[in-house]
């Protein structure tokens, strides 16, 4: 908690999300990296100037994902190159962070670790179905030096069937990933822009002691269900129309922030 709270130090932090359009060698490529930098440098302006916490890069638009093991080397150069470029525009006391889909959690490692980021969000970290990558992760992590680099990461994540882990209860994979040394857990609807399930934050806010954030569904309107969590990944909700692959809505982001800056204390 005590690494969280050195990047994170209000009662309920905003982490904005960018999806950067889709990389190099994915169908939806529009065939300018440039034109992929400029977009993803103008939304986290955006994002600073309405007075976000932290910023979350991502490449959400690469669909259909593949796994890890089959990135070519475009995936981690393309993503460097725009971590760069953000970098020198999103101040040192900004937290910034990165995932790449899907699993892409060692290369999210490295590229924090070359461009100054403070922390990654990382999938199957616990209880995957064939290779959940904890013990590999962080030992990679001593590896490169990158101790100051914090990994949260998702549980019962959005999108995935957990069919196989049924009989492991949230809390338990919670307690697992706390067990496995996490910098903090992720808690997330079924799929994207879906709400989490209040109940279970607060089942994990009693039985844990590390950070939980929410990773899906936080809007204007439910705000107030979440702001006993340590933080909130907002990314559909800052988007037009609540869409995450619609274009940056500044009014959105502007009033979502003036609301959460009024109902919590620092």
């Amino acid at each position: 908690m005590l690494k969280f709270k050195s990047l994170f130090n209000k009662q309920c932090s905003v982490i904005a999300m960018i999806h950067v359009d889709a990389l190099p060698g994915t169908p939806l490529f529009s065939g300018s990296v440039d034109n992929i930098v400029k977009k993803a440098c103008k939304e986290a302006e955006i994002y600073l100037s309405n007075r976000v916490d932290g910023i979350l890069v991502e490449n959400m638009h690469d669909v259909p994902y593949v796994q890890s093991k089959y990135f070519e080397p475009e995936v981690t150069a393309s993503m460097t190159r725009i971590c760069t470029e953000l970098r020198k525009i999103i101040p040192k006391y900004i937290p910034f962070g990165l995932q790449v889909l899907a699993g892409g959690n060692k290369e999210a490692l490295s590229i924090a670790k070359v461009c100054s980021m403070n922390f990654i969000r990382a999938e199957g970290f616990v209880f995957r179905f064939t290779d959940a990558d904890a013990g590999l992760l962080l030992r990679y992590r001593k590896k490169i030096e990158a101790e100051d680099v914090l990994v949260f990461t998702d549980i019962k994540k959005k999108h995935s069937s957990h069919a196989i882990t049924s009989d492991v209860s949230l809390i338990e994979t919670a307690k697992a990933a706390e067990f496995f040394l996490s910098d903090g857990i992720i808690l997330t609807g079924t799929s994207t822009g879906n709400p989490a399930d209040v109940e279970e934050l607060q089942g994990l806010k009693g039985n844990i002691n590390l950070p939980v954030l929410i990773g899906s569904g936080v809007t204007y309107e439910n705000l107030e269900n979440y702001l006993s969590a340590d933080a909130l990944i907002v990314g559909s909700h800052f988007k037009r129309d609540g869409k995450w692959n619609n274009e940056v809505d500044e009014e959105r982001i502007r009033n979502f922030m003036n609301k959460i800056n009024k109902q919590q204390f620092y």
